[in-house]
Protein backbone atom coordinates (compact mmCIF):
# COMPACT_ATOMS: atom_id res chain seq x y z
CA UNK A 1 0.00 0.00 0.00
CA UNK A 2 1.41 3.45 -0.64
CA UNK A 3 0.26 6.05 1.46
CA UNK A 4 0.31 10.03 -0.21
CA UNK A 5 1.46 11.63 2.82
CA UNK A 6 -0.03 15.24 2.82
CA UNK A 7 2.74 17.86 2.97
CA UNK A 8 -0.10 20.48 4.17
CA UNK A 9 -2.94 18.56 5.74
CA UNK A 10 -3.79 14.99 6.91
CA UNK A 11 -4.94 13.77 3.59
CA UNK A 12 -3.59 10.51 1.92
CA UNK A 13 -3.87 8.63 -1.37
CA UNK A 14 -3.06 5.28 -0.42
CA UNK A 15 -1.53 2.84 -2.77
CA UNK A 16 -1.26 -0.85 -1.69
CA UNK A 17 -2.18 -4.82 -2.41
CA UNK A 18 -4.52 -7.11 -1.42
CA UNK A 19 -5.37 -10.93 -1.49
CA UNK A 20 -5.71 -14.20 0.85
CA UNK A 21 -2.75 -16.51 1.36
CA UNK A 22 -4.14 -20.24 -0.01
CA UNK A 23 -3.34 -23.02 2.13
CA UNK A 24 -0.15 -24.89 1.75
CA UNK A 25 0.34 -28.38 2.16
CA UNK A 26 3.39 -29.21 4.82
CA UNK A 27 6.68 -30.05 2.68
CA UNK A 28 8.76 -32.96 3.84
CA UNK A 29 11.99 -32.49 5.29
CA UNK A 30 13.71 -33.92 2.14
CA UNK A 31 17.25 -34.08 4.78
CA UNK A 32 19.64 -31.12 5.48
CA UNK A 33 21.17 -29.81 2.75
CA UNK A 34 24.88 -29.37 2.84
CA UNK A 35 25.61 -32.72 5.65
CA UNK A 36 28.81 -33.45 5.45
CA UNK A 37 30.61 -37.41 5.90
CA UNK A 38 32.28 -38.11 9.40
CA UNK A 39 34.81 -40.77 9.26
CA UNK A 40 34.62 -42.25 12.72
CA UNK A 41 37.79 -44.00 12.96
CA UNK A 42 38.44 -47.92 12.38
CA UNK A 43 34.74 -47.86 11.50
CA UNK A 44 32.90 -47.13 8.22
CA UNK A 45 31.93 -43.75 6.78
CA UNK A 46 29.00 -42.08 8.23
CA UNK A 47 26.79 -39.33 7.57
CA UNK A 48 27.22 -36.27 9.56
CA UNK A 49 23.44 -35.60 10.34
CA UNK A 50 24.33 -32.29 12.55
CA UNK A 51 27.32 -31.29 9.97
CA UNK A 52 26.66 -27.34 11.00
CA UNK A 53 27.78 -28.30 14.14
CA UNK A 54 31.98 -28.77 14.64
CA UNK A 55 32.90 -30.51 17.95
CA UNK A 56 36.81 -30.09 18.73
CA UNK A 57 37.64 -32.17 21.94
CA UNK A 58 40.48 -30.86 24.17
CA UNK A 59 43.03 -34.48 24.69
CA UNK A 60 44.42 -32.67 27.75
CA UNK A 61 42.67 -33.93 31.38
CA UNK A 62 40.64 -36.20 28.69
CA UNK A 63 43.37 -38.27 27.84
CA UNK A 64 43.50 -39.89 24.30
CA UNK A 65 42.01 -42.96 24.42
CA UNK A 66 38.86 -41.03 26.30
CA UNK A 67 39.03 -38.65 23.19
CA UNK A 68 38.97 -41.32 20.47
CA UNK A 69 36.23 -43.08 22.23
CA UNK A 70 34.25 -39.71 22.83
CA UNK A 71 34.77 -39.14 19.12
CA UNK A 72 33.01 -42.38 17.65
CA UNK A 73 30.52 -41.95 19.61
CA UNK A 74 29.77 -38.61 18.36
CA UNK A 75 30.28 -39.19 14.88
CA UNK A 76 27.65 -42.23 15.30
CA UNK A 77 25.05 -40.22 16.57
CA UNK A 78 25.47 -37.90 13.51
CA UNK A 79 27.87 -34.97 14.79
CA UNK A 80 31.04 -33.70 13.09
CA UNK A 81 34.06 -33.90 15.06
CA UNK A 82 37.20 -32.25 14.22
CA UNK A 83 40.66 -33.97 14.87
CA UNK A 84 42.59 -29.98 14.50
CA UNK A 85 40.88 -26.94 15.83
CA UNK A 86 39.65 -25.07 12.06
CA UNK A 87 37.52 -22.30 12.04
CA UNK A 88 34.76 -24.73 10.75
CA UNK A 89 34.93 -26.03 15.19
CA UNK A 90 31.72 -24.51 16.56
CA UNK A 91 32.09 -25.97 20.07
CA UNK A 92 35.24 -26.90 21.66
CA UNK A 93 34.29 -29.56 24.34
CA UNK A 94 36.67 -29.58 27.60
CA UNK A 95 36.87 -31.89 30.77
CA UNK A 96 38.12 -31.20 33.84
CA UNK A 97 40.02 -27.03 32.05
CA UNK A 98 39.17 -23.47 33.42
CA UNK A 99 38.37 -21.67 30.55
CA UNK A 100 41.55 -19.69 30.58
CA UNK A 101 43.94 -22.66 30.31
CA UNK A 102 41.38 -24.06 27.36
CA UNK A 103 42.12 -20.79 25.89
CA UNK A 104 45.97 -20.67 26.57
CA UNK A 105 46.09 -24.20 24.53
CA UNK A 106 44.43 -22.81 21.74
CA UNK A 107 46.04 -19.57 21.30
CA UNK A 108 49.46 -21.49 21.09
CA UNK A 109 47.48 -24.11 18.61
CA UNK A 110 45.73 -21.97 16.32
CA UNK A 111 45.48 -18.16 17.69
CA UNK A 112 42.10 -16.90 18.45
CA UNK A 113 39.10 -18.96 19.10
CA UNK A 114 35.27 -17.41 19.07
CA UNK A 115 33.63 -21.08 18.68
CA UNK A 116 32.03 -21.61 22.10
CA UNK A 117 34.35 -23.18 25.25
CA UNK A 118 31.56 -25.62 26.63
CA UNK A 119 32.42 -28.21 29.76
CA UNK A 120 31.73 -31.81 28.99
CA UNK A 121 28.02 -31.89 30.24
CA UNK A 122 26.80 -29.90 27.43
CA UNK A 123 28.23 -32.91 24.98
CA UNK A 124 27.05 -35.85 27.24
CA UNK A 125 23.61 -34.33 27.80
CA UNK A 126 23.87 -33.74 23.74
CA UNK A 127 24.45 -37.31 23.06
CA UNK A 128 21.91 -38.85 25.59
CA UNK A 129 19.25 -36.39 23.55
CA UNK A 130 21.12 -37.77 20.42
CA UNK A 131 21.03 -33.88 18.56
CA UNK A 132 23.05 -30.88 19.62
CA UNK A 133 21.54 -29.12 22.51
CA UNK A 134 21.87 -24.89 22.95
CA UNK A 135 24.66 -24.04 24.76
CA UNK A 136 23.01 -22.93 27.97
CA UNK A 137 25.51 -20.59 31.27
CA UNK A 138 26.10 -23.95 32.69
CA UNK A 139 27.58 -25.14 30.16
CA UNK A 140 30.27 -22.41 29.09
CA UNK A 141 33.43 -22.15 30.55
CA UNK A 142 34.51 -19.39 32.92
CA UNK A 143 37.18 -16.96 30.74
CA UNK A 144 38.39 -15.10 33.43
CA UNK A 145 41.43 -13.10 30.84
CA UNK A 146 41.47 -12.02 27.39
CA UNK A 147 44.31 -11.05 25.16
CA UNK A 148 45.05 -7.89 23.63
CA UNK A 149 43.60 -6.08 21.09
CA UNK A 150 40.12 -7.81 20.15
CA UNK A 151 37.68 -10.54 22.35
CA UNK A 152 38.69 -14.01 22.83
CA UNK A 153 36.43 -17.24 23.96
CA UNK A 154 33.45 -14.72 22.66
CA UNK A 155 32.04 -17.36 20.22
CA UNK A 156 30.18 -16.02 17.52
CA UNK A 157 27.08 -17.72 16.18
CA UNK A 158 27.09 -18.07 12.28
CA UNK A 159 23.41 -17.99 12.38
CA UNK A 160 21.93 -14.20 12.63
CA UNK A 161 19.06 -15.56 15.28
CA UNK A 162 22.01 -16.37 17.98
CA UNK A 163 23.68 -12.82 17.02
CA UNK A 164 22.78 -10.07 18.54
CA UNK A 165 22.84 -6.71 16.23
CA UNK A 166 22.07 -2.96 16.96
CA UNK A 167 22.52 0.09 14.66
CA UNK A 168 25.49 0.87 15.97
CA UNK A 169 27.81 -0.92 13.32
CA UNK A 170 31.19 -0.16 14.22
CA UNK A 171 32.45 -1.37 10.35
CA UNK A 172 30.19 -0.14 8.52
CA UNK A 173 33.50 0.68 5.64
CA UNK A 174 33.46 -3.17 5.16
CA UNK A 175 29.73 -4.04 5.23
CA UNK A 176 28.95 -1.08 2.16
CA UNK A 177 31.42 -2.48 0.21
CA UNK A 178 29.92 -6.10 0.74
CA UNK A 179 26.70 -4.68 0.52
CA UNK A 180 27.57 -3.79 -3.09
CA UNK A 181 28.97 -7.00 -4.23
CA UNK A 182 25.77 -8.98 -2.78
CA UNK A 183 23.80 -6.42 -4.82
CA UNK A 184 25.97 -7.34 -7.69
CA UNK A 185 25.34 -11.03 -6.93
CA UNK A 186 21.91 -10.59 -6.53
CA UNK A 187 21.30 -8.68 -9.87
CA UNK A 188 23.39 -11.63 -11.53
CA UNK A 189 20.84 -13.88 -10.10
CA UNK A 190 23.78 -15.52 -8.09
CA UNK A 191 21.92 -16.95 -5.16
CA UNK A 192 24.60 -18.33 -3.09
CA UNK A 193 27.17 -15.69 -3.32
CA UNK A 194 24.62 -13.12 -2.67
CA UNK A 195 23.91 -15.16 0.36
CA UNK A 196 27.83 -15.54 1.15
CA UNK A 197 28.10 -11.94 0.87
CA UNK A 198 25.04 -10.48 3.09
CA UNK A 199 26.03 -13.38 6.10
CA UNK A 200 29.60 -11.65 5.93
CA UNK A 201 28.28 -8.53 6.42
CA UNK A 202 25.78 -9.24 8.86
CA UNK A 203 28.44 -11.16 11.23
CA UNK A 204 30.63 -7.39 10.81
CA UNK A 205 27.92 -5.47 11.97
CA UNK A 206 27.26 -7.77 14.99
CA UNK A 207 30.59 -7.21 15.88
CA UNK A 208 31.25 -5.37 19.29
CA UNK A 209 34.46 -3.81 18.12
CA UNK A 210 36.13 -2.43 15.17
CA UNK A 211 38.11 -4.38 12.73
CA UNK A 212 41.75 -2.77 12.60
CA UNK A 213 43.53 -5.63 10.79
CA UNK A 214 43.17 -9.27 9.25
CA UNK A 215 43.75 -11.41 12.08
CA UNK A 216 40.91 -9.71 13.83
CA UNK A 217 38.76 -11.75 11.44
CA UNK A 218 40.51 -14.87 12.77
CA UNK A 219 38.30 -17.60 13.68
CA UNK A 220 34.74 -15.71 12.86
CA UNK A 221 32.52 -17.88 10.60
CA UNK A 222 30.87 -17.34 7.23
CA UNK A 223 34.19 -14.89 6.18
CA UNK A 224 35.52 -16.74 2.61
CA UNK A 225 38.31 -15.68 1.36
CA UNK A 226 36.86 -13.54 -1.45
CA UNK A 227 35.01 -11.55 2.07
CA UNK A 228 38.67 -11.44 3.54
CA UNK A 229 40.11 -9.93 0.69
CA UNK A 230 38.19 -7.16 0.00
CA UNK A 231 38.71 -6.10 4.12
CA UNK A 232 42.11 -6.71 3.16
CA UNK A 233 42.09 -3.91 0.43
CA UNK A 234 39.93 -1.74 2.71
CA UNK A 235 42.53 -2.17 5.55
CA UNK A 236 45.61 -1.51 2.94
CA UNK A 237 44.06 1.59 0.96
CA UNK A 238 41.09 2.29 2.56
CA UNK A 239 39.28 1.11 -0.74
CA UNK A 240 38.66 -1.98 -2.55
CA UNK A 241 39.16 -1.59 -6.53
CA UNK A 242 36.94 -3.77 -7.29
CA UNK A 243 33.89 -2.74 -5.60
CA UNK A 244 34.75 0.93 -7.05
CA UNK A 245 35.04 -0.72 -10.59
CA UNK A 246 31.50 -2.24 -9.59
CA UNK A 247 29.81 1.27 -8.86
CA UNK A 248 30.93 2.51 -12.22
CA UNK A 249 29.26 -0.48 -14.03
CA UNK A 250 26.72 0.71 -16.32
CA UNK A 251 24.66 -2.33 -16.28
CA UNK A 252 25.32 -2.36 -12.22
CA UNK A 253 24.01 0.99 -12.04
CA UNK A 254 21.14 0.64 -14.83
CA UNK A 255 19.60 -2.50 -13.23
CA UNK A 256 19.82 -1.21 -9.84
CA UNK A 257 17.64 1.70 -10.82
CA UNK A 258 15.02 0.04 -12.86
CA UNK A 259 14.34 -2.67 -10.25
CA UNK A 260 13.98 0.14 -7.43
CA UNK A 261 10.66 0.89 -9.58
CA UNK A 262 8.04 -0.81 -7.74
CA UNK A 263 7.18 -3.85 -9.85
CA UNK A 264 10.11 -4.69 -11.48
CA UNK A 265 12.79 -7.26 -11.20
CA UNK A 266 16.26 -8.54 -12.05
CA UNK A 267 14.44 -10.51 -15.28
CA UNK A 268 12.53 -7.52 -16.64
CA UNK A 269 15.58 -5.13 -15.59
CA UNK A 270 18.08 -6.62 -17.52
CA UNK A 271 15.75 -7.25 -20.65
CA UNK A 272 15.37 -3.48 -20.74
CA UNK A 273 18.81 -2.86 -20.68
CA UNK A 274 19.70 -5.97 -23.16
CA UNK A 275 17.31 -3.92 -25.29
CA UNK A 276 18.83 -0.51 -25.21
CA UNK A 277 17.40 1.66 -22.16
CA UNK A 278 19.43 2.90 -19.61
CA UNK A 279 17.75 5.91 -17.86
CA UNK A 280 14.11 6.28 -16.44
CA UNK A 281 13.87 8.92 -19.22
CA UNK A 282 14.35 6.36 -21.69
CA UNK A 283 11.91 4.23 -20.47
CA UNK A 284 8.94 6.68 -20.07
CA UNK A 285 10.03 7.67 -23.47
CA UNK A 286 9.81 3.94 -24.72
CA UNK A 287 6.33 1.98 -26.12
CA UNK A 288 7.38 -0.70 -23.50
CA UNK A 289 4.09 -2.15 -22.24
CA UNK A 290 4.39 -1.46 -18.32
CA UNK A 291 2.12 -3.52 -15.27
CA UNK A 292 -0.04 -1.67 -13.36
CA UNK A 293 2.14 -1.65 -10.52
CA UNK A 294 5.32 -1.02 -13.08
CA UNK A 295 3.42 1.81 -14.25
CA UNK A 296 2.00 3.26 -10.83
CA UNK A 297 6.41 2.78 -9.57
CA UNK A 298 7.50 4.50 -12.34
CA UNK A 299 4.55 7.53 -12.02
CA UNK A 300 5.76 7.66 -8.23
CA UNK A 301 9.70 7.04 -8.44
CA UNK A 302 10.81 9.78 -7.26
CA UNK A 303 8.65 10.16 -4.13
CA UNK A 304 9.25 6.18 -3.29
CA UNK A 305 12.99 6.54 -3.61
CA UNK A 306 13.50 9.09 -0.97
CA UNK A 307 13.09 7.49 2.19
CA UNK A 308 10.69 7.86 4.58
CA UNK A 309 11.10 8.99 8.23
CA UNK A 310 10.07 8.03 11.03
CA UNK A 311 8.21 11.01 11.96
CA UNK A 312 5.98 10.23 8.55
CA UNK A 313 5.57 6.57 9.65
CA UNK A 314 4.03 8.00 12.55
CA UNK A 315 1.80 10.07 10.76
CA UNK A 316 0.37 7.23 8.40
CA UNK A 317 0.19 4.83 11.74
CA UNK A 318 -2.63 7.68 12.79
CA UNK A 319 -4.19 7.31 9.69
CA UNK A 320 -4.21 3.82 9.59
CA UNK A 321 -5.43 3.57 13.17
CA UNK A 322 -8.55 6.05 12.97
CA UNK A 323 -9.72 3.94 9.58
CA UNK A 324 -9.01 0.77 11.03
CA UNK A 325 -10.75 1.84 14.52
CA UNK A 326 -13.69 3.15 12.25
CA UNK A 327 -14.54 -0.66 11.74
CA UNK A 328 -13.17 -2.60 14.49
CA UNK A 329 -12.38 -0.46 17.76
CA UNK A 330 -10.93 -2.84 19.26
CA UNK A 331 -8.43 -3.71 16.48
CA UNK A 332 -4.73 -4.19 17.85
CA UNK A 333 -2.40 -2.07 14.94
CA UNK A 334 1.82 -2.80 15.15
CA UNK A 335 4.09 -0.61 13.46
CA UNK A 336 6.71 -3.51 12.41
CA UNK A 337 9.36 -3.66 10.09
CA UNK A 338 12.43 -1.50 10.48
CA UNK A 339 11.04 1.44 12.84
CA UNK A 340 9.90 -1.25 15.46
CA UNK A 341 13.00 -2.77 15.00
CA UNK A 342 14.39 1.46 15.98
CA UNK A 343 15.51 2.39 12.82
CA UNK A 344 14.98 6.49 11.70
CA UNK A 345 14.30 5.93 8.07
CA UNK A 346 13.19 3.21 6.01
CA UNK A 347 11.87 2.38 2.33
CA UNK A 348 8.30 1.46 3.26
CA UNK A 349 6.21 1.16 6.55
CA UNK A 350 4.39 -1.96 7.57
CA UNK A 351 1.66 -2.51 9.62
CA UNK A 352 0.03 -5.83 11.74
CA UNK A 353 -3.31 -5.90 12.61
CA UNK A 354 -5.84 -8.46 14.31
CA UNK A 355 -8.17 -8.39 16.82
CA UNK A 356 -8.49 -10.52 20.50
CA UNK A 357 -12.07 -12.25 18.48
CA UNK A 358 -10.33 -14.66 15.93
CA UNK A 359 -12.28 -14.01 12.84
CA UNK A 360 -13.20 -10.32 13.64
CA UNK A 361 -9.93 -9.33 11.02
CA UNK A 362 -11.37 -11.60 7.78
CA UNK A 363 -12.59 -8.65 5.67
CA UNK A 364 -11.39 -5.59 7.55
CA UNK A 365 -9.23 -4.16 4.98
CA UNK A 366 -11.95 -4.32 2.10
CA UNK A 367 -13.87 -1.96 4.26
CA UNK A 368 -10.99 0.10 5.57
CA UNK A 369 -9.97 0.93 2.12
CA UNK A 370 -13.69 0.94 0.66
CA UNK A 371 -13.85 4.38 3.39
CA UNK A 372 -10.32 5.53 2.65
CA UNK A 373 -11.69 5.58 -1.41
CA UNK A 374 -14.90 6.97 -0.47
CA UNK A 375 -12.79 10.01 0.70
CA UNK A 376 -11.57 10.55 -1.93
CA UNK A 377 -7.83 9.56 -0.28
CA UNK A 378 -7.24 6.43 -2.55
CA UNK A 379 -7.72 6.01 -6.42
CA UNK A 380 -7.37 3.63 -9.13
CA UNK A 381 -7.50 -0.02 -7.86
CA UNK A 382 -4.49 -2.15 -9.10
CA UNK A 383 -4.65 -6.13 -10.02
CA UNK A 384 -4.40 -8.17 -6.48
CA UNK A 385 -1.02 -10.43 -5.42
CA UNK A 386 -0.83 -13.15 -3.39
CA UNK A 387 0.33 -12.87 -0.15
CA UNK A 388 2.45 -15.75 -0.94
CA UNK A 389 4.57 -13.53 -3.27
CA UNK A 390 5.17 -10.66 -0.91
CA UNK A 391 6.80 -13.16 1.72
CA UNK A 392 10.26 -13.40 0.53
CA UNK A 393 10.88 -16.52 2.66
CA UNK A 394 7.06 -17.90 2.16
CA UNK A 395 8.73 -20.13 -1.12
CA UNK A 396 11.79 -20.88 0.72
CA UNK A 397 10.82 -22.50 3.75
CA UNK A 398 6.64 -23.17 3.69
CA UNK A 399 4.10 -22.42 6.60
CA UNK A 400 2.99 -26.07 7.33
CA UNK A 401 -0.39 -25.64 6.31
CA UNK A 402 -1.68 -22.82 7.65
CA UNK A 403 -3.26 -20.14 5.98
CA UNK A 404 -2.64 -15.97 6.51
CA UNK A 405 -5.19 -13.61 6.31
CA UNK A 406 -2.72 -11.17 4.69
CA UNK A 407 -4.80 -8.09 2.45
CA UNK A 408 -3.06 -5.54 0.15
CA UNK A 409 -4.12 -4.05 -2.95
CA UNK A 410 -2.31 -1.67 -5.21
CA UNK A 411 -3.79 2.17 -5.76
CA UNK A 412 -1.98 5.16 -7.78
CA UNK A 413 -2.97 8.70 -6.74
CA UNK A 414 -4.85 11.90 -8.28
CA UNK A 415 -2.06 14.13 -10.61
CA UNK A 416 -1.96 16.97 -8.62
CA UNK A 417 -0.83 16.48 -5.25
CA UNK A 418 0.61 18.51 -2.19
CA UNK A 419 1.79 14.87 -0.69
CA UNK A 420 4.37 12.61 -0.73
CA UNK A 421 3.85 8.94 -1.85
CA UNK A 422 4.96 6.36 0.47
CA UNK A 423 4.34 2.55 0.41
CA UNK A 424 2.71 1.09 3.27
CA UNK A 425 1.95 -2.74 3.66
CA UNK A 426 -0.94 -3.75 5.52
CA UNK A 427 -1.41 -7.70 6.84
CA UNK A 428 -3.91 -9.19 8.99
CA UNK A 429 -3.54 -11.92 11.03
CA UNK A 430 -5.82 -14.21 13.47
CA UNK A 431 -5.05 -13.55 16.61
CA UNK A 432 -4.12 -17.05 17.21
CA UNK A 433 -1.23 -16.47 14.51
CA UNK A 434 -0.51 -12.97 15.86
CA UNK A 435 2.92 -13.64 17.56
CA UNK A 436 4.06 -15.66 14.65
CA UNK A 437 3.27 -12.66 12.55
CA UNK A 438 5.28 -10.15 14.29
CA UNK A 439 8.32 -12.02 14.56
CA UNK A 440 7.96 -12.49 10.82
CA UNK A 441 7.18 -9.13 9.93
CA UNK A 442 9.42 -7.41 12.53
CA UNK A 443 12.44 -8.79 10.17
CA UNK A 444 15.40 -8.37 9.39
CA UNK A 445 15.01 -10.28 6.30
CA UNK A 446 18.62 -12.39 7.54
CA UNK A 447 17.52 -12.68 10.71
CA UNK A 448 13.83 -14.31 9.85
CA UNK A 449 15.99 -16.12 7.11
CA UNK A 450 18.24 -18.10 9.55
CA UNK A 451 15.91 -18.17 12.59
CA UNK A 452 13.92 -20.39 9.98
CA UNK A 453 17.05 -22.43 9.25
CA UNK A 454 18.04 -22.87 12.75
CA UNK A 455 14.42 -24.34 13.33
CA UNK A 456 14.81 -26.43 10.27
CA UNK A 457 18.59 -27.77 11.08
CA UNK A 458 18.47 -28.00 14.81
CA UNK A 459 15.14 -28.48 15.63
CA UNK A 460 13.84 -30.37 12.80
CA UNK A 461 10.74 -27.66 12.75
CA UNK A 462 9.24 -25.41 10.17
CA UNK A 463 8.96 -21.80 11.14
CA UNK A 464 6.91 -19.31 9.32
CA UNK A 465 4.97 -15.98 9.78
CA UNK A 466 2.17 -18.26 10.59
CA UNK A 467 3.27 -21.12 12.62
CA UNK A 468 5.34 -23.18 13.95
CA UNK A 469 5.58 -27.19 13.21
CA UNK A 470 7.13 -29.81 15.15
CA UNK A 471 7.85 -32.32 12.20
CA UNK A 472 9.03 -35.00 15.30
CA UNK A 473 6.16 -34.41 17.28
CA UNK A 474 3.88 -33.98 14.14
CA UNK A 475 1.78 -30.84 15.53
CA UNK A 476 1.51 -27.51 16.06
CA UNK A 477 3.36 -25.33 18.76
CA UNK A 478 0.97 -22.38 20.34
CA UNK A 479 2.58 -19.15 21.18
CA UNK A 480 1.17 -16.02 22.08
CA UNK A 481 4.03 -13.92 22.30
CA UNK A 482 7.70 -13.95 20.85
CA UNK A 483 9.12 -15.04 23.54
CA UNK A 484 7.45 -18.02 23.46
CA UNK A 485 8.52 -18.75 19.90
CA UNK A 486 12.14 -18.57 21.00
CA UNK A 487 11.76 -20.52 24.05
CA UNK A 488 10.28 -23.45 21.62
CA UNK A 489 12.90 -22.85 19.50
CA UNK A 490 15.78 -23.19 22.90
CA UNK A 491 16.82 -19.58 22.01
CA UNK A 492 17.64 -16.85 24.21
CA UNK A 493 15.32 -13.80 23.56
CA UNK A 494 16.52 -11.13 21.03
CA UNK A 495 14.78 -8.06 21.23
CA UNK A 496 13.67 -5.99 17.94
CA UNK A 497 16.45 -3.52 18.46
CA UNK A 498 19.02 -6.39 18.26
CA UNK A 499 17.49 -7.72 15.49
CA UNK A 500 19.46 -5.87 12.56
CA UNK A 501 21.23 -8.45 10.91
Amino acid sequence: MTLGLAAKASRVAVWLSMALLPQKKKRKDPGLPGASHSWAGDGPLTLAKFSEVGIFLVERKMGSSRRSFLSQLARKKGFRVEERMSESVTHVVSENNSGDEVLELLDKQSGICRAALVDITWFTESMGAGKPLEVENRHRLQVKTAADGGPIGIPISQYACQRRTTLDNKNSLFTEALKVLAENAQLCENEGRYLAFTRASSILKSLPYSVTKIDDLQGIPSLGEHCKKVIQDILEDGICREVEELIQNERYQTLKRFTSIFGVGVKTADKWYREGLRTLHELRASKILLTKEQGAGLLYYEDLIVPVTRTEADSIRKIVEGAVHRFLPAAVVKLTGGFRRGKEYGHDVDFLITHQEEGKEQGLLYQVINWMAAQKDVVNVLRPNTAGDHDPLAKEIGHGGRAETCERATYAAVKVKDWKAVRVDLVTAPFGQYAYALLGWTGSQLFERDLRRYAKHFKHMSLSSHSLFDNEQKKFLSAATEEEIFAHLGLDYIPPEERNA
